[in-house]
């Protein structure tokens, strides 16, 4: 049940997306985001980034993926740097390569890399998106790590800058689904849930890091989505439909121009639900 260690960097073409005002309106919807900017279709929301893509990762994914793990999948990490902002008109290219496999004792991590450029040929978006199979720990791995965003424990020492609470909608899941193409049955099936260990559906992990990016913009980016300029989360707690999470903000120093944030975001019962959170903000 070993993955394919030997399609490391192997690059995936995905089909062009064009970006229409009203897919980019209902992911915002989907989120609960309340960006002027965002809901009224001038400029997609952060997170919206992964949407395109997702064609383009599975392509990736199944070259070293046995079939049979795949409802065992968790989402890891994921990290974005948003090099320019995604705007109705515009049509996307995106490629992506496994670049690290790697096998621990609890599970295997899959680190793919993704670029989605514009039709001028800019690049708008680098993103690592690191997927953890569970249980699944046969095989070797090869390649690299992600890049770290992996919040310094001294930061937490300091006063919060800001911080965000937000509720989570007892139907987020289905709404996110169709706003974002994630079917994945976890999302969606009691039963399928339980029958992987856990406690029944969970949050797409991303539709919680789109609370978080516009948390950021809210909180330290002073309203302005196009500042928000790189936003990285390791998922440590599934969050459940009907919970509602804070988000709490450390400044972090500087890095490529930009003000770095770290973050961290807990449940309602003050369990970590992303930690190592980082955002990189203009000034």
């Amino acid at each position: 049940m070993g993955f394919a260690i030997d399609k490391v960097g192997q690059w995936t073409e995905g089909p062009d997306f064009k970006v229409e005002a009203d897919r980019t309106k209902a992911y915002a919807k989907a989120t609960n985001d309340p960006i002027p900017a965002h809901l009224n279709g001038e400029v997609a929301p952060p997170v919206f980034a992964v949407v395109p893509i997702w064609d383009t990762i599975a392509g990736a994914m199944a070259g070293v993926t046995p079939p049979e793990v795949l409802l065992l999948v968790v989402h890891g990490e994921q990290d974005m740097r948003l090099l320019k902002p995604i705007t109705p008109g515009m049509v996307l290219s995106s490629k992506a390569a496994p670049v690290g496999i790697h096998v621990k004792p609890n599970g295997t991590s899959v680190v793919v890399k993704v670029e989605s450029r514009d039709q001028t040929g800019d690049l708008v978006a680098e993103q690592y998106m690191t997927s953890f199979f569970r249980g699944v720990s046969d095989g070797e791995g090869a390649g690299e790590d992600a890049p770290s965003h992996k919040l310094d424990g001294n930061t937490k020492t300091s006063d919060p800058v800001g911080s965000i609470t937000q509720q989570i909608d007892t139907d987020q899941t289905y709404r996110y689904a169709e706003a974002s193409g994630d079917n994945m049955p976890i999302h969606l099936d009691e039963e399928v849930a339980k029958s992987v260990g856990l406690p029944g559906i969970i949050i797409h992990g991303l539709c919680t890091m789109a609370f978080t990016s516009w948390g950021a913009i809210q909180t330290v980016a002073g309203g302005d989505p196009s500042r928000l300029k790189r936003l990285a989360v390791r998922f440590s707690r599934p969050v459940l439909p009907g919970q509602e999470i804070t988000t709490t903000f450390w400044a972090a120093g500087e890095a490529n121009g930009n003000q770095v944030f770290g973050f961290e975001t807990r449940n309602g019962d003050g369990d970590v639900v992303i930690k190592d959170g980082l955002a990189e903000v203009s000034a």
